[in-house]
This record gives C-alpha cells, structure tokens and sequence, in this order.
C-alpha cells in the first residue's frame, strides 16, 4: 500500500511539474514592451517545481484573456536576471506598469488571486 501511495505522489509531482518550462525573458523586448505602455508579467521557476507549473498554467491562460499583456519567464537560477529583479525564489510574481514594479507575490498559485492581482494593476 506505501509502495502504491508514493507511485500516485510522483506521478502527479512529476505531472505538475511537466510543462515545459523555459527562459522567455529577453531585456531587450522587456524594455520595448514597457515602452510600448505593455503591462509586463515576469515569473520565476526552477526545474521540477510543481507550483511553477501551476502558476505558469494560469499565467498562460491570462495572458489569452488579458488584452496589451506581454509575459516573460526565467530560471531561478540564471542569476542576472535573477539580480536584476531582485528574484531569490521560484514562483515568484512581478508585475510592471508605467515601467514600475507594481506587485510583487512569492508562491502564488491560485487563478482567482493572480486574475485579481492582474485586473487591479490594468
């Protein structure tokens, strides 16, 4: 029964986790999106983290949803862009407008509170 128990667990650890998961952030169409008067979504995640996933699966969905969004991603452990916004843990949740930092969350998972968070900051 243990042994049936921790199949079940990987299996859906593993699931969450995966999505492809990949560094889309670029500085330079960082800028030219802020520039363009874009509200820009940044979102950290590191290899095999299950709420990345989760959070990149409704980050994906919003930006379908949301209109003059652009939604960048980068790997926790790419350390400049990391330093560059002052990132030290996966699933974290930036949100710019007006080429300021106007929301910030740590673990954030959940589609209500990030649809929330989004709608606020248009």
């Amino acid at each position: 029964m243990k042994k049936i128990l921790i199949f079940i667990f990987c299996t859906f650890a593993l699931s969450a986790s995966a999505m492809e998961k990949k560094t889309t952030f670029d500085k330079g169409l960082f800028d030219k999106a802020q520039s363009d008067g874009k509200m820009v979504i940044v979102s950290s995640w590191i290899k095999y983290c299950s709420s990345c996933a989760s959070q990149m699966k409704v980050l994906n969905k919003a930006k379908n949803k949301f209109d003059n969004i652009e939604y960048f991603t980068f790997d926790v452990t790419n350390k400049e862009i990391a330093k560059l916004f002052d990132v030290q843990y996966q699933t974290t949740l930036l949100i710019f407008k007006d080429n300021k930092e106007i929301y910030r969350s740590i673990g954030e998972t959940s589609k209500d509170l990030i649809y929330k968070a989004i709608q606020s900051s248009i």
